[in-house]
């Protein structure tokens, strides 16, 4: 088992959209940043890299390079996956937390998840999403940017495979074809 921890920040500023968790909100400002500067998932892509110890986002998509521009986080979040999938490793779960005075954030948790899980492939109740204000303090609770730090836990292919499943309770939900729930008829 790895755990693996992420943390991002981006200023608010206008002319921009604001995409969090690859959900555009509909807000006056948005996110500045090399790529569309969607931290919540910034944040999950770093917890992910780092807990493989792959490094961090800036190493794998630098902000110098211009393939990168504006890019939407999702594409840079799929290869990640791959990059996590060639080296062997499982999502166990994800938690985040985006810290933002406004926008109100649990109007669109739901369908982040939802994109989230689907990216990912992974179940539903293995992406946690929340929202917390900092009560008007620091540059978050000024409205001057929007944070998230996240944490995952990853299993190698060797833990799987040492894994006892028979139970129901195997961590790739349903990825692979010893798991259970993929021999339903046999």
């Amino acid at each position: 088992m790895r755990v693996g921890m992420g943390y991002d920040v981006h200023r608010l500023g206008p002319d921009r959209d604001l995409i969090i968790g690859g959900i555009k909100i509909p807000y006056k400002y948005g996110l500045i940043g090399h790529s569309d500067a969607d931290v919540l998932t910034h944040a999950i892509m770093d917890a992910l890299l780092g807990a493989a110890a792959m490094g961090d986002i800036g190493k794998l998509f630098p902000d110098t390079d211009n393939a990168y521009k504006d890019i939407d986080s999702f594409i840079l979040l799929k290869k990640v996956k791959e990059a996590l999938q060639e080296a062997g490793y499982f999502i166990e779960n994800i938690d985040a937390t985006i810290i933002a005075q406004a926008p109100k954030m649990r109007p669109y948790i739901d369908d982040m998840r939802d994109k989230f899980a689907n990216a990912l492939d992974i179940e539903l109740d293995q992406i946690n999403i929340k929202a917390t204000t900092e009560e008007n303090l620091g540059f978050t609770g000024r409205g001057e940017g929007i944070a998230a730090e996240a944490v995952c836990m990853l299993y190698t292919a060797r833990e799987m495979y040492s894994m006892d499943v028979t139970g129901g309770g195997c961590p790739a939900a349903g990825s692979c074809s010893a798991c259970p729930r993929n021999n339903t008829g046999n």
